[in-house]
This record gives structure tokens, sequence and C-alpha cells, in this order.
């Protein structure tokens, strides 16, 4: 494997690219993850079946659009690729740091200033892509209630039920969703789509992202994300604000589009989930 990997690097840096050391490293729950250099740099390379090198393309796409951010450390696409039983995606190495309350207060500004990225008029993406592990289907739509509704809760609703979970009227929870939300028609957004704060950290003082699941939609997806799981520092959603000021209807909306990201993870790890997301739904859409 490391062989055919090293090739294809050497054949995207346009120099040979002959592995000096490799160590194991942190990189997430569905792939692994080495940190391999050789005598000019240090590189990052996720592995996993040769069947999944449409998760790592996918990626390796979301990053190169993240990275036309002006201000935001993306980690550069070096290559993706194959061997006979592993797919793989190479990327710079980055070293991470802790974030000060102002580097914190910049990355709210900076992620803010991503989402004023308008240059779509639809809702959706160029392609359909993966939220962890999960196909993310982006067809185009122009009514952002029924994109959300049908292409972000109906799917997942969907996949819980073909996995055996009792989770109701899908049919019922669709149409619920559709008109909570009718009415928002947000300006589409270019949104980093998984963004939890294992998705982001430091680069020498500057705002890192990486792990995308991009699309077009609205914004508050994204900021509903960094408060599921652990909210980030209270500076990020200042500079956030200070720059672009957060809609008052957003709290109204955040639940449902957490709910995204619940089913996910059910469909992802199991049961656990199941109940949160049962009382979720119940909470939002029943009268």
């Amino acid at each position: 494997m490391w062989n055919a990997i090293s090739l294809q690097i050497s054949d995207a840096l346009g120099r040979d690219f002959n592995i000096s050391a490799r160590h194991s490293v942190t990189g997430g729950d569905i792939h692994q993850a080495y940190k391999i250099e050789d005598h000019h740099c240090a590189l990052f390379v996720k592995t996993n079946h040769k069947d999944k090198l449409d998760l790592f393309e996918t990626e390796a796409h979301g990053l190169k659009l993240l990275a036309q951010s002006p201000t935001l450390v993306v980690p550069e696409v070096i290559t993706t690729g194959k061997s006979a039983d592993h797919a793989f995606l190479a990327l710079q190495y980055l070293e991470f740091s802790p974030g000060t309350k102002a580097q914190w207060f910049q990355l709210g500004e900076d992620l803010a200033r991503l989402h004023q990225d308008h240059c779509q008029s639809q809702y959706g993406f160029d392609e359909d892509n993966f939220i962890g592990a999960t196909v993310q289907p982006n067809k185009w739509s122009k009514n952002w209630s029924e994109f959300f509704a049908e292409q972000r809760l109906g799917w997942q609703l969907k996949l819980a039920q073909d996995k055996g979970h009792q989770i109701g009227n899908i049919a019922l929870w669709i149409d619920r969703c559709a008109e909570a939300l009718r009415g928002h028609q947000p300006e589409p957004s270019l949104l980093h789509g998984d963004l939890w704060r294992g998705n982001m950290s430091f680069v020498e003082g500057r705002g890192c992202l990486f792990d995308p699941a991009c699309y077009y939609g609205d914004r508050e997806t994204d900021l509903a994300m960094t408060e599921l799981f652990s909210p980030l520092p209270s500076d990020f959603y200042k500079g956030y604000d200070a720059e672009w000021p957060i809609d008052k209807g957003y709290q109204q909306r955040k639940a449902i589009y957490q709910l995204y990201h619940l089913l996910n993870h059910l469909n992802l790890f199991g049961g656990s989930y199941l109940q949160q997301c049962q009382q979720q739904l119940s909470e939002l859409f029943c009268d």
C-alpha cells in the first residue's frame, strides 16, 4: 500500500517522495490516519478500503472550495488515489494549537465571511457527498424548506427506518419539517456542513477548518452544529455576530437543524441515539 501511495504522491508533487517516517495519528472513527514524512515535508494521509475512494474525492472537493477563503486555514489537498486494496487522501500536515479568546473571536468573524459566499442561487451542491460515512444528497433546489425537509431530515429518517429503527410516520415528519421552515428562504451560503469542534483548530493563530461536508444552504445549519455536542467558546459566537448578526429566528430553527446530525449519528453508531431522536421529533413536530 505505502509504495503505491508514495508513488502517487510523487506524481502529484512533481518530485520523489520517499517515506522516511510514518506514525499513526488520530483521524476520527471512519478512517485510519497517519503522519508520513520524507526529507522535505510531512503529510497527513487518511486510508480506507478501496471502495471508499469517493469519500476522499468529495472531501478533497470541499477542502478546495473552503481554501478559497482568504482568512481561514484549510489543509492543502495533495492528491487522492488507491492501491490494490486501499483508497487514500493525502493532505498538507498542519500543527494545531489551542485558540485564545481573540483567536476564537476571529474564527467567528472568518466563518461569517465564508458564509457570505453567495455565488449560488439555489440550495444543494454539484455532487452528492458524505456526512461522516453517510451519503448526503445534494440535488439543487430553489426552496429551502423543501430541500431541508426532503434531502436532509427525510433522507436520514428513511435510512433509520431501513436499519430497523422505530422512527414514526416519516411522511408526517417531512411535511411538518417543511411547514416549520416555510417562509424561511435564506441566501444560500457556502457551508462547511459538519462543523463541530473536532473539525476545527488553530494554526499559527489562525482558524483552521477540515473534514467538510460542503453544500450551499442556510448558514444557521453550521452554527447549529457547533452548539450540538460541545458549544464553542462564547467569543466565537460574538465574533460571528459582529461580522454578520445572527437572525433572531435562529433559536426556533436550531433544534430542527441539529436533528439532522442526531439522526446521522443514529444511522452511523446505532440505537443509543434513538430515544433522543424520537424525543426531538415529538417535541418539534407534534401538536
